[in-house]
């Protein structure tokens, strides 16, 4: 019997690194899942390795257009969602003095404004006494040269986490925030050169950076009743860096 047998998850952003293994894991656990993401080759590439229990939907989620095509489809396919795991995002570094409008409206667009609605869109498809999660970043925790725009994109998270969970108590629906630090993922491997993954793995207790599937078991864990008294938190998975 798995964790999730019964459920629908919906996972923004599941076309690759740590949300392609949530998607993964979540199957494995009896659960259908509907993954979006923006580029059609790789979300096809995604449905196919997950293989079963899959539902993809090409779209943005900053843009609102595609998120409604999104619920939509989930309306119609299964007509509710038990878990729903915001984890489509952006980032890219910017020096205080070097920042431009298009730069703070990338990363704002996305891990903000597009987080903040792709949770009120699933709103009502979502069953009650179910799990409402984001992704965040250690970023936030840390002061990070050049991160601050990204940094201060995803701060906000666990602000619209606290205030949720007083709006939506009296349907039990849980909101938390998943913060990993750095995960060799495909977003990693596009903006790090070596000299600063060397330099990331440095602030590492292990000395090695994490896997996604290490990010998808704490999923799993928000994602479960195995969190029923978890409710308002940043769990944060950095394998220590920002306690030391």
């Amino acid at each position: 019997m798995g964790k999730l047998d019964g459920k629908v998850a919906v996972i923004t952003g599941g076309t690759s690194g740590m949300a392609l293994a949530g998607a993964k894991l979540f199957v494995e656990e009896g659960a259908h899942v509907f993954i979006s993401g923006r580029r059609k080759d790789a979300l096809d590439q995604a449905v196919q390795q997950i293989g079963r229990n899959v539902t993809g939907v090409q779209g943005d989620s900053a843009n609102l257009d595609d998120l409604d095509r999104l619920f939509e489809t989930v309306q119609q396919e299964k007509g509710s969602i038990d878990v729903l795991w915001a984890s489509a995002g952006a980032g890219e570094q910017g020096k205080l003095g070097e920042i431009t409008e298009e730069h703070f409206d990338a990363a704002f667009s996305v891990n903000a404004r597009g987080t903040l609605f792709t949770v009120q869109k699933a709103l009502p498809l979502f069953n009650d006494g179910g799990s409402i999660f984001m992704t965040g970043s250690n970023a936030s925790l840390r002061g990070y040269p050049d991160w601050g725009v990204y940094a201060a994109s995803k701060a906000v998270l666990p602000a619209f986490a606290r205030v949720w969970v007083s709006e939506l108590r009296d349907r039990k629906i849980r909101v938390n925030v998943l913060t990993p630090g750095q995960v060799a993922s495909p977003m990693m491997e596009e903006v790090l050169d070596a000299q600063m993954k060397a330099q990331f793995e440095s602030v590492i207790p292990r000395r090695e950076m994490g896997r996604p599937e290490e990010i998808a078991s704490a999923a799993l864990f928000l994602a479960s009743d195995d969190s029923s008294y978890v409710n308002g938190m940043e769990l944060v998975a950095d394998g220590g860096t920002t306690v030391i």
